[in-house]
């Protein structure tokens, strides 16, 4: 599989899925357009690492996720955008009745305005190049559901749909698009958790991981961002040319639940 020159713009990738995702796509030759909405030495060394690994360019791109000019000008910037990456996202957990007004809007601005702001920036950008490939990371919260989080299982629905959608608008051009439903993964946020939740439940290790972290998931595994990074590269190969407009879950089995 080799995309070389082509150019992928990954939102939300100075770590965690995000950047296992980036690393991925620069293994098989893209280049890189990373993101988030800081402005620091750390995130431009970023970039710098993988272009010197890869030997494919990268630059960093400062933008809020929340904010949808500012999603419409990250695509801009890019100068290219053959592949679309959407995987900025935050969360909250609260019941509906006490949930902050602010983190809905948020969550719902960073998680699914996003995906709408940069496509409809991108798409054009696709045409024009004759190729493109648009990867929403969305969740098996996209599918299915859990209690106390509304706000990021409606975001990521909406997700789902809109790929739906505009895998229809573009199912006659050399343009795809599918959503990745990760169910829980282990990214650095997510290892900063495990020492907290072992102490909340008087648990070791791999039986918080077991038994409470990973009650839903069938694998008793975490999925890797090594894994996330693997799918979202087969989606934007030649094999891919015919997957649009689907949901391919990377979730140990919970969505067969």
């Amino acid at each position: 599989m080799s995309l070389q020159g082509k150019t992928a713009v990954v939102t939300g990738s100075n770590s965690g899925i995000g950047l296992g995702v980036a690393r991925e796509l620069a293994r098989a030759g893209a280049n890189l357009v990373l993101n988030s909405f800081t402005e620091t030495d750390e995130d431009h060394a970023l970039a710098k690492s993988l272009a010197a690994e890869f030997d494919v360019s990268a630059k960093y791109i400062k933008a809020d996720m929340s904010i949808g000019q500012e999603c419409r000008d990250l695509i801009k910037a890019a100068g290219a955008c053959d592949i679309l990456v959407n995987n900025a996202g935050i969360q909250h957990v609260a019941p509906i009745d006490e949930f902050p007004l602010e983190k809905w809007d948020a969550i719902i601005a960073i998680n699914l305005n996003s995906v709408f702001h940069t496509t409809a920036a991108a798409l054009p950008v696709m045409r024009a190049a004759g190729w493109g490939r648009v990867v929403n990371i969305a969740s098996a919260h996209g599918l299915t559901a859990s209690p106390f989080k509304s706000a990021y299982v409606a975001a990521k629905h909406g997700v789902v749909g809109m790929t739906k959608s505009v895998a229809l608008e573009t199912a006659q051009d050399p343009i795809t698009c599918n959503a990745v439903c990760p169910g829980y993964v282990l990214t650095p946020l997510v290892e900063a958790q495990i020492p907290n939740t072992m102490a909340e439940y008087d648990m070791d290790r791999e039986t918080v991981i077991r038994e409470v972290m990973l009650a839903r998931q069938p694998s008793k595994e975490f999925a890797t961002v090594e894994q996330l990074g693997g799918t979202v590269a087969f989606l934007c190969s030649s094999a891919a040319a015919q997957i649009t407009g689907t949901t391919l879950s990377v979730d140990g089995g919970w969505t067969a639940l």
